[in-house]
C-alpha cells in the first residue's frame, strides 16, 4: 500500500521570529539544518523509495539532507509549494492583526484553491508511486491541508500548529479507497540525539 511521510521543513529565521513566509524563499537557519539531520537519521531506520519536495529553499534544503542520508532520489514538485499569503508575507503576528484584523490578506491563495492543488498532488503521487513509501517535504499550510482533508476537518487547518521538522504519516487503504492517518505532528526524533554530536 502507498505510504507518505509528511515532513515539515526545518526552522528558518522567519519561523523563529513568527513571520509569515508563504512563497517568500527563506533558507534554513542553523537550528533548521540540525533538525533536518535529526529527521534524516530517524527516517534512515526505515525503508523509503523516493523523496519529494516543495521547490522553496527551506523545504528543498531539508529534503537534500534526507536524500543524502537515505541515498534516495529527490524530485521537486510545484504542487506542494507553500500557500501564497499575498500582502501578509513577512509580517509578524502582531503586524498582521494590526494591518488585517479580519485576516483577509490581499493576494492570498484561497483555501479552496490550496486544497484542490495539494490534494491533486497527493492523488498524483499515489498514481505515480503506487505501493511505494514516499517522503514528502513541505510546509505548514500544505501539510495541514492534507491532514484536514484526510481527517474530515478534525485536525489540520485552523486546528493544528505543526512543529518545524515534525513527521506525519498517511497510508492509502485500497479496500476503502481512502487515505488513513497513521500519526501526525510527531517530534520525538528531534530530541533523541541531544547528547550526540551531529555531523
Amino acid at each position: 500500500m502507498t505510504q507518505i511521510c509528511l515532513v515539515r521543513h526545518g526552522e528558518t529565521d522567519w519561523n523563529k521570529e513568527g513571520r509569515l513566509q508563504g512563497r517568500t524563499d527563506i533558507p534554513l537557519n542553523s537550528i533548521g539544518r540540525d533538525q533536518a539531520m535529526r529527521c534524516g537519521y530517524y527516517l534512515a531506520e526505515s525503508e523509503w523509495d523516493i523523496i519529494i519536495s516543495s521547490p522553496l529553499l527551506r523545504a528543498k534544503q531539508t529534503a537534500e539532507v534526507l536524500s543524502l542520508l537515505l541515498q534516495k532520489p529527490l524530485i521537486t514538485l510545484e504542487a506542494f509549494i507553500e500557500r501564497d499569503y499575498g500582502e501578509a508575507e513577512g509580517l509578524s503576528a502582531v503586524e498582521r492583526i494590526l494591518r488585517f484584523p479580519n485576516r483577509l490578506y490581499p493576494g492570498q491563495e484561497t483555501r479552496d484553491v490550496l486544497t484542490k492543488r495539494v490534494m491533486e498532488g497527493i492523488s498524483s503521487l499515489h498514481s505515480r508511486y503506487c505501493n511505494k513509501r514516499i517522503i514528502l517535504v513541505a510546509h505548514g499550510a500544505v501539510i495541514n491541508t492534507i491532514l484536514a482533508s484526510i481527517s474530515d476537518g478534525q485536525i489540520g487547518s485552523g486546528k493544528t500548529t505543526l512543529h518545524n521538522a515534525c513527521l506525519s504519516k498517511i497510508q492509502f487503504q485500497f479496500e476503502e479507497n481512502k487515505w488513513d492517518l497513521l500519526e501526525y505532528n510527531q517530534i520525538l526524533h528531534l530530541s533523541v540525539r541531544d547528547n550526540e554530536e551531529l555531523a
